[in-house]
């Protein structure tokens, strides 16, 4: 894998309508507004071309700039997993803007962007405060001609070339101290190219200690690998393929 290109700083601008805070991309929003945080926004646009559901739904949208150029975007609101997910949802305690998932994730995007490692391109978030809570989206850019590990595997296999280049992309991101909290197969997109993006850094950090992080991060998507082969019929996944993932982060 090639030394990552360094990527120009996201130029940054904040906006604050009561209990409502936003950061957003300048060089990609011009005429920002809250309310493009809102699916309903790009519905009543007809700028939603698709969707994917997770915890929640996922937007895929396009709209022209202010040149008629088409963007790409995904839209995100932020669910919480698990038990506790089931009963408040998509609220979170609040304990000062910094600490919330949208902010984090959104300077973890413009870190990744400056390294020029493979991510998505950070263009806005929202976080709104509701009491001792608040709510949250995220606004990024969409991987062109891209489609994700899983939904690959599901039709074709995948050569060993493209196995050992996954593993050189993760470990990139690992050199860098980049730790990717769910790192699985569907958080790996291959686009029409064949260039290799992780997506999804909800919850992820920059670590400084690369002692044990990585090893369990790896172990995460190998496990998740081995799930998706029992889920899914004629999984084209086999074990000699996670060896030739980890030839290539080993390189």
């Amino acid at each position: 894998m090639n030394k990552p290109a360094i990527v120009k700083p996201c130029n940054e601008k904040t906006l604050q309508q009561g209990n409502i805070y936003c950061r957003y991309n300048n060089d990609e929003i011009s005429a920002f507004v809250p309310e493009m945080l809102d699916g309903d926004y790009w519905q009543e646009k007809n700028a939603i071309v698709g969707s994917a559901q997770g915890r929640g739904t996922t937007w895929f949208i396009a709209t022209p700039n202010s040149t008629g150029i088409m963007q790409n975007w995904v839209l995100r609101h932020y669910y919480r997993g698990g038990l506790i997910g089931k009963v408040i949802n998509d609220l979170y305690i609040f304990t000062g803007i910094k600490n919330t998932r949208a902010t984090r994730e959104f300077d973890l995007l413009i870190t990744m962007r400056a390294l020029g490692l493979p991510a998505p391109k950070p263009i806005a978030f929202r976080v709104s405060r509701h009491g001792l809570f608040y709510r949250a989206d995220l606004l990024s850019s969409r991987i062109e001609n891209a489609s994700d590990l899983v939904a690959i595997l599901s039709k074709n296999e995948v050569n060993d070339n493209l196995w050992q280049n996954i593993g050189k992309v993760i470990k990139a991101f690992h050199q860098q101290g980049i730790y990717h909290h769910d790192l699985n197969a569907h958080n790996i997109l291959i686009d029409d190219k064949d260039k290799v993006w992780l997506i999804d850094f909800d919850q992820g950090q920059t670590r400084n200690n690369q002692i044990k992080w990585p090893e369990e991060n790896m172990a995460r998507l190998l496990r998740s690998f081995r799930k998706e082969s029992h889920k899914i019929t004629n999984f084209q996944w086999r074990e000699k393929n996670w060896q030739a993932l980890l030839n290539g982060y080993q390189s």
